[in-house]
């Protein structure tokens, strides 16, 4: 599975990043991104966890 985040529609929420902070971080300029494209097997539940959760609905996981 891949994550992607669509950085101009996020709210800087933080969601993602304390959902799954092996996939989201915050970055520098305060909004979130993706820094594991490539989501590990034991990871998937919690990356389509804060896809499911994000409340803008810019993060795709497939």
């Amino acid at each position: 599975m891949t994550a992607t985040l669509d950085r101009s529609g996020c709210i800087s929420c933080g969601l993602c990043t304390s959902i799954c902070p092996e996939v989201f971080r915050m970055a520098d300029d305060g909004i979130a991104e993706v820094y594991q494209e490539d989501v590990p097997k034991e990871l998937e539940e919690s990356a389509i966890e804060a896809q499911d959760g994000c409340p803008v609905s810019v993060i795709k996981v497939e």
